[in-house]
């Protein structure tokens, strides 16, 4: 029976961010297995997408001006140019937001509710009356109640790590306006989860290693708990099927992203996609953050379904730098558009891999091991072998080669022995024990050169010197075949070099007796072979003996360690210009926090009494009056109010207000602003303007 198709799929990059070395992560070990099995001959594909939904995607477009839909069409662009640039390749890369997405959402929720998985209940939210909006977790900011910390999330506190309600918190505020929300009760969408909590305790001790499984497991002790699956309105994603004003929660049509990016494959390249799903191995790599729903939600919703669940998940930790935790709220992270500005990706994707296994520990990222390690094993023990090899070849012998001498082929074979050990390691994901292996080779094919020095011998022997370039060449292409997965655009100029060359397949190694003598019966029949231009594995197990070696070229170089000061330093204006434009986008919300002001400020600004002469809606704003303000000899002044949910503009035509007269003029997209009116209240249909009319007049200074 052939072998199944492979289905690899990385957790979908949220479009309200950047791709920074922590996603990395994730995305070069997954593309390092995908590109393995490639080589192998698997059919073997590895799909992803932009996750492009919920409520901060619809915050963030506000905030900018623009459309959710233009928002992650432009993170899109960015994403692909940063994950293309460290030469990660998805056979498909789509959008949460595409319709294929949509309509299997609503296929496999119409299929869990059809088989009774499916409730309704009344739950408490937090609600803004501001911004007339239900707040998600992290949409709710205050006083931590477990520790007193003050501005943390309304599901955890980054100071003492304890876990609560968005209700449990102390001052609460929404993190938008900064007003205090109101608690509301609102019909919410449940997935009963513990319909599959035996179905699920199989699966995990099946699917998952043992440390992610008896992770897990812990929830079992009592009933899974029913999961929220929906949203209300206003958010930015799919309504659910028969509910009005509801919407899938993120959870629900982001891992459906990787059904409908292979959907989409499947469509542009004549596969069934029922089949194809349903046959192949599908294997979900993922941060240890999110184990809970892609080992729990994900394979039950599955199931629900009717539909072919996971047959692994693959677990990895998070990044460190230098041994401090990257975190966005501290700024210790490097984007990957920051270091692709610097380095070449390979030299990252060369170190991840000496440092990826296949537990849930941390990765850590120390700069000072990265530059060592990249420059005294990619290019002095490995690049190396290459540059001495090739260069002296075609300088001095006319770039011929041919079949290895007796002791280069001692070595070629004990690097041929390790193909089956190195690739059972790839298949584990136990790269970083990979690469140990591939560095012995390199170690002992320097040491084959150093001890034959052929830079001395060809003064004395020309052939026996080109046996010894040969041997050295063979080793590299050897090399070149086990860190193709790692170092895809590398093995390609390897491949280039070697591509005029003629090979021999040889056999099972633990078959051969004499393998120079089997080399020497086959030499003649190289001649009928083409090189490979494309190195698959195999090939770790096949030998140049003829043919001319294309020009030499430029492999890899040694990182000058200032470049690494200039990353971190670029890094940091990266942060310091971020936290800038929060700024100032906090204040103009009038979301920083209060700061005292002397009495000396106060005294400069200028209260009037001002009348209303006229009132009317703003086209294309839902909370704006515009309003025509007489403040005396002083004249006219234009002001748009936030004030529609508690006037009708009609009723304000004569009455008296309070502006601020001196506030210097704002031009908006509906026109110049010049003024402020006050207002008391905790907003929305709760707002006060009106000055009582006690005999005031136009101009007067307000007391």
């Amino acid at each position: 029976m052939a072998d199944k198709s492979m289905i690899v799929t990385a957790a979908l990059p949220y479009a309200n961010g950047e791709i920074h070395l922590g996603h990395l992560v994730e995305y070069s070990q997954a593309d390092f297995w995908t590109r393995f099995h490639k080589m192998k001959g698997r059919d073997c594909h590895y799909f992803c997408a932009d996750d492009t939904h919920g409520t901060p995607i619809m915050v963030s477009a506000r905030q900018q001006g623009i459309t959710p839909e233009e928002l992650i069409a432009g993170a899109r662009e960015r994403h692909l140019r940063d994950l293309n640039g460290f030469q990660v390749h998805f056979d498909n890369f789509s959008s949460t937001n595409s319709q294929t997405n949509k309509e299997m959402c609503s296929e496999i929720f119409l299929k869990m509710q059809e088989n009774a998985h499916i409730t309704t209940r009344s739950i408490n939210q937090a609600y803004c009356e501001h911004d007339k909006m239900f707040l998600p977790d992290r949409f709710v900011r205050g006083e931590c109640p477990k520790c007193g910390t003050e501005d943390q999330y309304g599901d955890s506190c980054d100071s003492c790590g304890a876990t609560y309600a968005p209700t449990d918190l102390k001052s609460p505020a929404c993190s938008i306006c900064g007003n205090a929300p109101v608690e509301k009760a609102s019909e919410h969408v449940f997935f009963k989860l513990n319909d599959f909590k035996e179905y699920l305790r199989s699966w995990l001790l099946e699917n998952c290693t043992k440390e992610v499984s008896n992770k897990m497991l812990e929830w079992f002790e009592e009933d899974l708990r029913e999961w929220d699956i929906s949203r209300d309105a206003p958010y930015f994603g799919f309504e659910i099927p028969g509910f009005k004003d509801k919407y899938f929660y993120v959870w629900v049509d982001a891992p459906v992203g990787y059904m409908a990016s292979a959907k989409e494959w499947c469509d542009a390249n004549g596969r069934d996609f029922s089949k194809y799903w349903d046959d192949s191995e599908i294997y979900h790599f993922i941060g240890k953050d999110i184990v809970y729903f892609h080992t729990l939600f994900w394979p039950a919703m599955l199931k629900a379904a009717n539909k072919t669940t996971p047959s692994g998940v693959f677990v990895h930790g998070m990044l460190t730098v230098n041994g401090v935790k990257m975190s966005k709220s501290k700024g210790t992270f490097i984007n990957a558009k920051t270091y692709l500005e610097h380095l070449d990706p390979m030299y990252l994707r060369y170190y991840y891999a000496c440092k990826f296994n296949s537990s849930m520990e941390d990765v850590d990222l120390n700069l000072e091991d990265f530059v060592s390690r990249v420059n005294s094993d990619l290019v002095g023990k490995i690049t190396n072998l290459a540059s001495r090899g090739a260069q002296m070849l075609n300088k001095r012998l006319g770039g011929e080669l041919c079949a290895p001498d007796a002791d280069g082929l001692k070595v070629i074979q004990m690097a041929m022995e390790k193909s089956e050990e190195i690739a059972a390691l790839y298949a584990s994901r136990d790269f970083s024990k990979a690469l140990r292996l591939i560095r012995e080779i390199g170690d002992e094919a320097n040491r084959y050169f150093d001890e034959k020095a052929p830079w001395k011998l060809i003064k004395e022997d020309e052939e026996e010197t080109r046996k010894i370039l040969s041997s050295t060449l063979n080793l590299f292409r050897i090399l070149a075949v086990y860190l193709k997965p790692i170092l895809p655009e590398y093995a390609k100029k390897v491949e280039v070099m070697f591509s005029n060359l003629k090979v021999i397949e040889l056999d099972d190694l633990e078959k051969l007796t004499d393998l120079e003598s089997h080399v020497q019966a086959k030499v003649s029949d190289a001649k009928d072979h083409a090189g490979h231009s494309e190195l698959f594995w195999k090939h770790s197990l096949s030998l140049i003996v003829s043919g001319k070696l294309n020009d030499y070229e430029h492999l890899a170089t040694r990182i000058d360690p200032k470049t690494i000061d200039l990353i971190l330093e670029a890094s940091k204006k990266d942060l310091k210009a971020k936290e800038a434009k929060t700024k100032k986008k906090d204040e103009k919300k009038g979301n920083s926090l209060m700061s005292e002001i002397t009495i000396d400020d106060f005294m400069k600004v200028d209260l009037r009494i001002a009348k209303i002469v006229d009132a009317g809606p703003v086209e294309g704003a839902d909370k704006l009056i515009r309003l025509q303000l007489d403040i005396g000899e002083h004249g006219t002044r234009q002001v748009f109010a936030g004030i529609k949910a508690a006037y009708d503009p009609k009723d304000l035509i004569g009455r008296h207000t309070v502006m601020v007269a001196n506030l210097k003029p704002r031009k908006m997209k509906f026109g110049m602003s010049e003024g402020m009116v006050l207002a008391a209240g905790a907003g929305g249909s709760d707002l006060f303007i009106l000055s009582p009319d006690d005999g005031a007049k136009a101009g007067d200074r307000a007391k």
